[in-house]
Formats: structure tokens, C-alpha cells, sequence
């Protein structure tokens, strides 16, 4: 499509109020319950967002519809429920479906909400409207194929992607699953299905979570054909709030959406993650919604369907909803408040979620890799920091589902305290949360007085004034400016000069109106790629102060954000100094007037010019209220301006110490898959971490494809993208000011693409497939590794296995659940799988000694059919119970613990890589090789018989000698496969490892030196464990 012709279409809305006709006649306190719909128009109403939008009919969805995702017998058996009075007839026939509820209106209206859908997905997809939002009920996304489910009778999302697929000439279609309980119908319905990719980020908690499914887990992925398409991004714990929210769609979804290409986006806008809601427990506030479908709407050409799930705290499903429409009409995303970097828990989601879609996706191979035989005999504490494990853990029902399903009283039910506590957070969030609307969304400025600075004797050069009236000309080509508040230019004053210059640069600047040629080249001599004029004062100051205008008009609401095309550039100069065509610093000029006249405290600097710019990382390097983000080619520091202070380890001064992050590129080439990646890994993240309260860019497009400086291809799509992306932050207060950039077609037209994305007018898509250059990745790896320190949104650069296949290993059946129900820790057993006191974050190692044990496995699942966290139906089921304290893994009876006791009460440790359990080899091929027990037995105190190390040591079990673990000198794993000596028992926790077979081993025939251990250890014999002696 011809950008040129790309403009903000209408919002479409569709909804129909007598879809609060359906209700439970039986249970007037069902969650799922008609306010659901009223509460949500009525706020937007209140915002007065309806009426902006265009208005779609409802209609009622056909038989044949219908019938591209369900069966005949199940549209039948609602049907024939139409106009039914008899009360306990449709009890007891909801009876038999997992959280279902049918009245006499459901069929009808089921038809209305799927119809209404595919009718919003229709007016999208042939233009009638850019984006939109489908105000529906009955939900959709759990109606399965034959049966309903979770409150869905038809799947509303799923059909409306198959008409578009099928009716529409669509072939790549990305559905986003936000509602917290996974949509399995949607994924079962597109499982095998290439043109579709489906996105769910749902409450899990290892399956004992509604709707309790093995196939939620990060490792479901999609088969045959369809197969890496399938994306499952289980959440293992309550609580998850914006943070978490983010890093999933920076770290994963944009990444692999850029990727995919959708052509169309539809999502499934559950907002039962919200705060309050009784059954998602999570922390999301009702502004994150925005800035999740901020973050898409530059997406798919804009073709954006949001269609109401779940939600079921009425107040913050109003609000989010509403939140969510009004940035579809595409008013400033209001700021959030202030964020806890994300959980540890969603970093091994992501982690896991990344290792699995590897191999399927380009954009997942930033994370370095390491081989599961490094982790051998290793303590996995060392590791933990650098690496990770995908552990794909159920904790589930296994069994059978009930025949049939509870009606009534099925839900959670909040205390009258709990609900005072989350309305007083409700209305602090609403009332804080600035929604403004700025009567102009964009204000530019430009002065032809800027033309007058050009380069006396060479004509040619880069930096011409052709550069600012070639960007004017095609913002008029384009219609831009005639949608824009054109504001008046000005020259900026001395004293505001004096902001960040010295007095001897700026008087030296003014002296230039009055010499001669001679003085003129005489002087420029002396500097580093800087042409003087007579006008190159005029022009500098009426640069400097149109900057300062757009500013005004930003900060003052006049304007939602702003343009500066103005020239001479300004990042390289530096306080005292002209620099790289650059005679007063603009940017940082307008950063300092911000702070200074209009007293913010927070601002983002982004600088994408393709040269580092070094004067205005010199002038805030101390400074913590300006964070500058460079992306810039560096070439190890040879390309200019040559200096190491644009490396990556430059990272400010004082206490302006971490608000400095330079992404240097070390080759020419650069793409959009590598400002893209920086982006999604780097800019972002930290550019929500710091909350600017406004965000200033340095605007240089030499980095852009034709560059005759930069030798990169950046395209001038991905300036309008990177663009959009910022314009999420700070409000929507985000100003552009010109830099470099010195192929006219290119800088114009990337200009141009910034200007609209600005206006919020559909962005080009991006070409498919473009990804990070391996030189590229290394950079924002190195990048990462530094800016961790400071900005912990970064800590995703963790390596993950080579192998491909590690999951599919990982015992975790039904099995294996009762196999380890039938071991028994003794209490110094669980005392010495625990770390001392002041050793909290140290892993547990937990080896467990049993004849009856004869395999090995990475993750165990207990069998938990009977536990009353996962048994419960539907969707309010699954509340997380009462934690127990560290160690007091008991049996059920108050007998001794079984290992599945322990791992239950402590799952989260193993989740979170504090503890692994290892099922050791109950036989081994090297047993032989063992010798007996010296008569003096076994020192466990005794030290490394070549470094004198106390720490980590092990005995080899052929000569007895002491040496150390591979962690201090690796003493033991030299002697061990240096001289042929298998098998070495560990002082730590009497484990046995076979470096032949390379893994643990549990045999009777190890008791005597584990026992002679045992005694040195702890002063009593070993409990015999091998079964009758």
C-alpha cells in the first residue's frame, strides 16, 4: 500500500445492549453477569469515546459461520434451548459443561456476539474503518469445537479469523490472548494452522490453574505445518503486574510480530488480569491496556479488532476497556505509574517461552547457548546467573473430567475488607492517570532562515541547506502539514543559549557575522567538520529556538507532540565547542530549557543519528534527570567521531552513573532487524523503567538506506515504527529534533514517516523476515551485560540450552508422580537439602537415595488429582492456598514427608533454579571399580590433597585420595578422567557421580563409603535404604 495514502481511518465500535439480556437465572452473584457489558459502555460513554467512534451494526452470525469452527450437534443443542422457560431443564443441562450458564436468550444472543465480531473483523479488513472494538457477550475464546466451556458457547474470535482467512483473501493473522485464563478452544482450533499465530499470556501456576490443561504450557507450540505458531506464555504465579506485561511483549511478542508480519491483529481482551479482579489475582493497571495496544497499532498496516473476553471487577474492566478504546481512537497513552523491574517468575517464563519458539523463529537467537553436559557435576548456583533451564512442570489433575459440573457458588467471593482495599486503589489509579487530548496532535516548525548556513566553498557538502526544505516540501507532498500546528519560529536568546554553552563558544558564534573569508576558513580551521558563515549564528539561533517553541507547545498541551526540521544539527557540539557540522546542541539545549522552565524532573533522550553524539552525552553524563539512549555506529572507535567515549562501557559520571547507554554498532550495514532488536531489548525497557516525562530524539537519518555517511539500511518505515514506539511514553509528549542525514530522498521520506506516525496515521509494514545481524546481537549483548547493573528490565541475556530436544527428555508423567510418592525423606535429609541460615539465595541440591528409583529426571510432577487447588471447576478454580514455610515438609498424616511432599511445598524453588531434584542411576556399569573403605574411614574435613581447598570436596572411591569440585580447581574431575577413577562421593550432600556414565548414582554397593561419610559427618550411621539387607 502507498503510504502516501495511508491516513488515520475511523474507530469502528460495535456492540448491542441486548446482550445484557444473558444471565444466570439461578445465581444472581455470577461473575460472568450483564453489568459486565453496561459498566464498560457506560465509562466509555463517560469519556465521551463513543461518540468519536463509527458505528457498526450488529448482526447475528449464519449456520454456515457457525460451522467453520463448530459442530452441528452443539449449535442444535443451543438452539434448542431458545425461549426455554423451565428453569431447572437449563440447570441441569449448563450442568454438564465446565462453567456454563444457558437462559432463554443465549442462543440469540451467542449469535450476536459472534456475528457482530466477524462484522467489526469485515469493516477492518476492507477499510471501512482502521482499527475497532467488538463490546460483546457471551465470551468466546473456551467454546470449543463440540463443547462449550467457560462461559463461551461460540468461539467469537476464532470464527471471525476463519471468515477472514477464508472470505477475505487474509493469509497471516496474529490473534493476542491477554484474558488470564488460556483460550485452549482458540488454540485448538488453529493448532496445525500456519497462517494463524496465537498468543496467549494466561495465569497457570503448573496446571493447577483454570482450566487446568497440560497443553497451556510454554512448550505446546503448535504442530505439523502449524507448528512454532502456537505461543503459550504461562504465568506461574499471581501478582503480575505492568512490568511483567511489558517484558513479555518486549521480550517476545513485538519481536516475533515484526518478524510474522501480521496482516491482521485481533485480540482477545480478557481483563480479568486486572487489579481486582477475584479470579486473575493479578496487578495490571487499567493504563497498561493502552500502552499493550499502543505497542500493536503501528502493526498490520493498523488493522487492529479488540473483542471483549473476560473481566469480572466491574470497575477495572470498565476502565481498562475503555482505556483500551481510547487508544484505538489513538488519543496519548497516559503515563503509568511507577515500576518494580519484572519478576524473577516471568523471566524463566520468557526464558522458557524463547527456548521452545527457538528453533522456529530468527528473532529468538539472541540469547547465547550452552550445552546440558557443561551442567554435569556442577553445583547450579555458579550457573545461575548466565544460564537457564526450560522445566515444562505440571502440577495438574490427571485424572478424568467430572461427569458433571457445579452450577452455583463455583466462584471466588472477595471479603467486604478486600474490596475497600482494591477500591480505594481504583480510585487513586483513575484519579492520577492524566488522560489528555491535546487539541493538536502535532505541532512542526521550520524557518527558511535556517537555509542561510551552507558551506562557502564546497557546494556539495553533506550538511546543505537543501536538506530542511527537501523534508518541508515532502511533508506538504504528503499532507502532513496541512493535519499539523505549524508553530511561529523564533531566535533563541543568549541567556537561553547559555543554558548548556559557554560564553566564549557563544561569543565566538555571534563574532562570525562581522569577519571576513579569510577569518571565516582561518577559524574553521581550528575545528573538527564545521563550516563557518557569516549567517551561521543566525541560522544556529533560530534553530535552538524553534526547538524551544515545539517545547512550549508540547509541554504547554497545546500540542500533543512536535517536530523540529531545522539545521545546523546540534548533538555534536559540545558545551564549548562547534563539532561535526554542529554549532549549538540543540537537543540538549531543549532538554536543559525543560527542566529548567518547565520543571520536569525526568526526560528520555534518544539519539539515532548514525554518529555518536558525543557533546550531548559530555553534557548530561552526570546529570540522573536525562537518561541518553545513542545508537550509533562505532567500528570499535574508528568511525567519528572517533573517540571511546561512545563505547558501550561509557555509562555516566557520579550520580548521572547509569543513565548513559551507548549501543555501538562495530560494522557498517546495519538494518531494521538491528534497530529494531536495540529497541525491543534495550531502548524500551529501560525506557519504561525510567518514566520520562518527556522524550526528546536526535533525529539523524544517516543510518538510512543511501546514506552516503552512514553505510547503513535502516529503512524509513522503521524510523516511523521506532517512532510510534516512543510516542507510547511520557504521555505522548515526544518532540523530534533534525540531526544528520544527508541523502535527500531518504531523510525526507523518513521524516515523513515519523511526522505521520506522530498523527497516528497506519504505518508501511516492515519488510517480513528482517532480523538482527549476528553483529548486531553481540552488540546488545555486551550492551545488556553492562546496563543490567543499572537497569534491571535487562536481565533476559541469559544462555539457554544448545540442545533442542531437552523437554522432550523430562520425565514428567503420572508415572514418574507415583514412583517418587513412595520416597521418604528423612528429617536429616531435608535439613541437609536446605541452606544454613544466611544462605538464602544459595540452590538446593536435592539427591534422593532409593532402590526403588531407577531413573533420572530434570522435572517431577505429582500427581495432585486429589488436591483441592486444581479439582475445582470452572474458571474461579485454581486460587493459590496458603504457602508453607521452608522445611516443613510433612506427609498428609503428619508421617514423614514424601519427596513429592517436599517439591510441592517447595516448587517454587525449583522453579526459580534455588533447587534441583535429581533421581540418581540405580545401577552403573563402573560399580566394580569401587574399593573398600580405608580402615581410618572417611575425613569429610579433610582438604584438597593439591590446593588445600575445604571447599567442595570430593572422595574418588577406587584410591580414596581428597581432591576438590570442578567450582574451586577442578582437582577431582582431572584425577577422575585422568587416571580412569569413575566414581567420587561428594562431602556435600553424599551424593555419587560416574563421570563415564555422567550422571548420579544410588546402589547398595556405594552404602559403605556413603555410611563411613555419614559418620564423619554427622556422628551416626547412614538409615539403610536398598530394601532388606
Amino acid at each position: 500500500m502507498d503510504s502516501k495514502s495511508m491516513f488515520h481511518k475511523p474507530t469502528g465500535l460495535v456492540y448491542d445492549r441486548r446482550m445484557a439480556e444473558h444471565r444466570c437465572m439461578w445465581d444472581s452473584t455470577y461473575p460472568e453477569c450483564p453489568e459486565r457489558l453496561t459498566r464498560v459502555l457506560e465509562r466509555c460513554e463517560e469519556l465521551g469515546l463513543v461518540q468519536c467512534c463509527k458505528e457498526i451494526l450488529p448482526r447475528e452470525a449464519t449456520e454456515k459461520e457457525l460451522l467453520s469452527k463448530h459442530t452441528p450437534e452443539q449449535i442444535a443443542i443451543l438452539k434448542a434451548t431458545e425461549n426455554v422457560s423451565d428453569e431447572q431443564y437449563l440447570e441441569n443441562l449448563s450442568s454438564k459443561y465446565d462453567a456454563i450458564y444457558i437462559h432463554p436468550s443465549t442462543y440469540r444472543l451467542s449469535l450476536l456476539a459472534a456475528g457482530s465480531t466477524i462484522e467489526l473483523v469485515e469493516n477492518i479488513c476492507k477499510g471501512a474503518v482502521q482499527n475497532g472494538m467488538a463490546i460483546v457477550r457471551p465470551p468466546g475464546h473456551h467454546a470449543m469445537k463440540s463443547e462449550y466451556c467457560g462461559y463461551c458457547f461460540f468461539n467469537n474470535v476464532a470464527i471471525a479469523a476463519n471468515h477472514a482467512l477464508e472470505n477475505l483473501g487474509l493469509s497471516r493473522i496474529l490473534i493476542i490472548d491477554w484474558d488470564v485464563h488460556h483460550g485452549q478452544a482458540t488454540q485448538q482450533m488453529f493448532y496445525d494452522d500456519p497462517r494463524v499465530v496465537y498468543f496467549s499470556i494466561h495465569r497457570y501456576e503448573h496446571g493447577t490453574f483454570w482450566p487446568n490443561l497440560r497443553e497451556s504450557d510454554f512448550d505446546y507450540v503448535g504442530k505439523n505445518m502449524g507448528a512454532g505458531f502456537n505461543f503459550n506464555v504461562p504465568l506461574n504465579a499471581t501478582g503480575m503486574a505492568d512490568a511483567d506485561y511489558l517484558a513479555i511483549f518486549q521480550q517476545v511478542l513485538l519481536p516475533m510480530a515484526c518478524e510474522f508480519q501480521p496482516e491482521l491483529i485481533i485480540v482477545s481482551a480478557g481483563y480479568d488480569a486486572a487489579i481486582g479482579c477475584p479470579e486473575g489475582e493479578m496487578e495490571l493497571t487499567p493504563a497498561c491496556y493502552a500502552h499493550l495496544i499502543n505497542s500493536l497499532s503501528a502493526l498490520a498496516n493498523g488493522k487492529l479488532a479488540v473483542v471483549l473476553e473476560g473481566g469480572y471487577c466491574l470497575r477495572s474492566l470498565a476502565e481498562g476497556a475503555a482505556l483500551t478504546l481510547r487508544a484505538l481512537l489513538g488519543h496519548p497513552t497516559p503515563s503509568l505509574p511507577p515500576m518494580a523491574p519484572p519478576s524473577d517468575v516471568i523471566r524463566n517464563t520468557i526464558l522458557d517461552v524463547i527456548y521452545s519458539h527457538r528453533p522456529f523463529w530468527n528473532c529468538f537467537q539472541l540469547q547465547d547457548t550452552w550445552s546440558l553436559s557443561e551442567q554435569e557435576n556442577k553445583d547450579p548456583l555458579v550457573s545461575l546467573p548466565a544460564r537457564h533451564i526450560p522445566r515444562a512442570i505440571f502440577l495438574g489433575p490427571t485424572g478424568p473430567p467430572p461427569s458433571s459440573f457445579e452450577t452455583r457458588n463455583c466462584y471466588p467471593v472477595q471479603s467486604s475488607v478486600f474490596l475497600m482495599s482494591v477500591a480505594s486503589k481504583l480510585n487513586s489509579l483513575i484519579s492520577s492517570t492524566k488522560l489528555i487530548n491535546p487539541v493538536n496532535k502535532l505541532s512542526i516548525v521550520y524557518d527558511a532562515r535556517m537555509l542561510k548556513h551552507f558551506n562557502r566553498g564546497e557546494t556539495s557538502h553533506p550538511e546543505r541547506p537543501e536538506r530542511v526544505s527537501s523534508i518541508y516540501s515532502m511533508l506538504e507532498d504528503f499532507e502532513v502539514l496541512q493535519r499539523c500546528n505549524l508553530v511561529p519560529s523564533r531566535v533563541a536568546t543568549e541567556e537561553e543559549l547559555l543554558l548548556v554553552h559557554t560564553q566564549d563558544h557563544v561569543s565566538a558564534m555571534q563574532s562570525l557575522a562581522t569577519k571576513s573569508e579569510d577569518e571565516l576558513d582561518k577559524q574553521q580551521k581550528k575545528m573538527r567538520s564545521v563550516y563557518l558563515h557569516n549567517s551561521s549564528y543566525e541560522s544556529a539561533s533560530v534553530a535552538a529556538g524553534c526547538v524551544f517553541q515545539v517545547v512550549d507547545a508540547v509541554l504547554s498541551g497545546e500540542s500533543a507532540s512536535g517536530v523540529a526540521v531545522v539545521r545546523p544539527p546540534g548533538h555534536h557540539a559540545e558545551s564549548d565547542n562547534a563539532c561535526g557540522f554542529c554549532v549549538f546542541n540543540n537537543v540538549s539545549l531543549a532538554a536543559k530549557y525543560a527542566l529548567e522552565k518547565h520543571g520536569l524532573s525526568r526526560i528520555l533522550l534518544v539519539d539515532w543519528d548514525v554518529h555518536h553524539g558525543n557533546g550531548t552525552q559530555h553534557i548530561f553524563e552526570s546529570d540522573p534527570r536525562v537518561l541518553y539512549i545513542s545508537l550509533h555506529r562505532y567500528d570499535n572507535g574508528s568511525f567519528f567521531p572517533g573517540s571511546l567515549d561512545a563505547g558501550h562501557d561509557k555509562v555516566g559520571l557520579g550520580k548521572g552513573e547509569g543513565f548513559n547507554v551507548n549501543i555501538p554498532w562495530n560494522k557498517k550495514g546495519m538494518n531494521d532487524g538491528d534497530y529494531i532488536t536495540a529497541f525491543h531489548q534495550i531502548v524500551l525497557p529501560i525506557a519504561y523503567q525510567f518514566n520520562p516525562e518527556l522524550v526528546l530524539v536526535s533525529a539523524g537519518f544517516d543510518a538510512a538506506v543511501g546514506d552516503p555517511l552512514g553505510g547503513c539500511k535502516v529503512s524509513p518505515e522503521c524510523y516511523g515504527h521506532m517512532t510510534h514506539w516512543l510516542h507510547g511514553l511520557a504521555g505522548g509528549r515526544t518532540i523530534l529534533c533534525l540531526e544528520g542525514g544527508y541523502n535527500l530522498n531518504s531523510i525526507s521520506y523518513a521524516m515523513t514517516m515519523c511526522c505521520k506516525a506522530l498523527l497516528g496515521d497506519p504505518l508501511p509494514m516492515l519488510e517480513k523476515g528482517s532480523v538482527a545481524s549476528l553483529n548486531g546481537i553481540q552488540t546488545i549483548r555486551t550492551v545488556c551485560s553492562v546496563q543490567e547493573k543499572y537497569w534491571p528490565c535487562l536481565r533476559f541475556q541469559v544462555a539457554l540450552p544448545v540442545e533442542d530436544d531437552i523437554l522432550s527428555s523430562q520425565e514428567s508423567t503420572e508415572d514418574l508422580s507415583r514412583m517418587l510418592a513412595k520416597v521418604e525423606l528423612t528429617e536429616r535429609e531435608i535439613s541437609m537439602n536446605h541452606p544454613k541460615d544466611g544462605e538464602a539465595s544459595r540452590a538446593i541440591k536435592l539427591v534422593v537415595d532409593s532402590g526403588d528409583v531407577a531413573s533420572y529426571a530434570r522435572t517431577c510432577a505429582p500427581d495432585r488429582s486429589q488436591g483441592n487447588s486444581s479439582s475445582g471447576a470452572g474458571p474461579s478454580s485454581g486460587g493459590s492456598g496458603e504457602g508453607s514455610s521452608l522445611g516443613s515438609a510433612r506427609g498428609g498424616d503428619g508421617s514423614r514427608p514424601t519427596l513429592v511432599d517436599y517439591l510441592s511445598e517447595n516448587m517454587q524453588m525449583l522453579v526459580e533454579e534455588r533447587m534441583f531434584a535429581v533421581v540418581p542411576l540405580s545401577d552403573c556399569p563402573h560399580l566394580p571399580s569401587v574399593e573398600p573403605v580405608p580402615e581410618q574411614g572417611i575425613d569429610t574435613n579433610a582438604a584438597c590433597e593439591e590446593c588445600s581447598s575445604t571447599q567442595e570436596n570430593w572422595a574418588c572411591l577406587v584410591c580414596y585420595k581428597v581432591l576438590c569440585g570442578r567450582y574451586v580447581n577442578e582437582h577431582m574431575s582431572q584425577h577422575g578422567h585422568g587416571v580412569g577413577h569413575p566414581l567420587t562421593l561428594s562431602f556435600s550432600d553424599l551424593s555419587v557421580w560416574c563421570y563415564e556414565c555422567e550422571a548420579y548414582i544410588d546402589n547398595q554397593v556405594l552404602y559403605a563409603a556413603k555410611n563411613a561419610a555419614h559418620q564423619s559427618k554427622f556422628g551416626e550411621e547412614l538409615p539403610w535404604s536398598y530394601g532388606e539387607r
